[in-house]
């Protein structure tokens, strides 16, 4: 039914929102992660948002990007995670880290989300993995960096690169980088050799 809603940011709570467009307030549904995005009330925001309808109620729920509105759609697809569940998963994680944790089977970092215990999180894994490829959690990374996001990231993906072309498996490599501290200042090349030592063990 709404694409986005685009106005005036009235009022920040703890995970929602109220956004006036049209002289009509909006309560819409956001990741706690959101809330760091925003400066304070008054700015004009353009949120992507998801309605969902029941019986006896509407609630709206709402991202910054598209790409985060995808990807809730896509946990919703999975069996047991509703509305409350996905929101969690993107409070502790963005799309990125979600996509390297399907394609990693890290169900180990999923699991940190309120309410999502190890059970879910394998299923969330076995649910999304054939949906999400390597090109396209690569393809988004880049995109991501290239509008300044998160430089370890970029740090991680060269990295999983350079261990697929020496001949380990995406999964591997995901793995064996995932199990890597990433720092600021962290080199391709330090994150490399720590990844060949978790290879050892793998």
């Amino acid at each position: 039914m709404y694409s986005y809603i685009k106005g005036e940011l009235v009022e920040i709570l703890d995970d929602v929102i109220v956004v006036e467009a049209g002289q009509i307030g909006y309560n819409i549904h956001i990741p706690a992660s959101m809330i760091d995005n925003f400066t304070g009330t008054g700015q004009e925001v353009k949120i992507y948002t998801y309605l969902q309808v029941k019986e006896d109620d509407m609630q709206l729920y709402g991202f910054l990007t598209r790409d985060d509105l995808n990807i809730f759609k896509l946990l919703l697809g999975v069996n047991g995670i509703g509305p409350k569940g996905a929101l969690a998963v993107l409070s502790v994680m963005t799309p990125d880290d979600l996509r390297f944790a399907v394609l990693g089977e890290d169900a180990k970092s999923i699991a940190k989300a309120p309410g999502i215990g190890n059970k879910t999180a394998q299923r969330v894994i076995l649910e999304l993995k054939d949906k999400i490829s390597l090109e396209d959690a690569f393809e988004a990374k880049t995109v991501h960096v290239a509008e300044g996001q998160s430089v370890t990231s970029s740090v991680k993906n060269e990295a999983v690169q350079a261990l697929t072309a020496l001949g380990y498996s995406s999964s591997e490599a995901l793995k064996a980088v995932s199990g890597v501290e990433l720092t600021e200042d962290i080199t391709v090349e330090e994150v490399l050799k720590e990844a060949l030592k978790q290879m050892a063990f793998l």
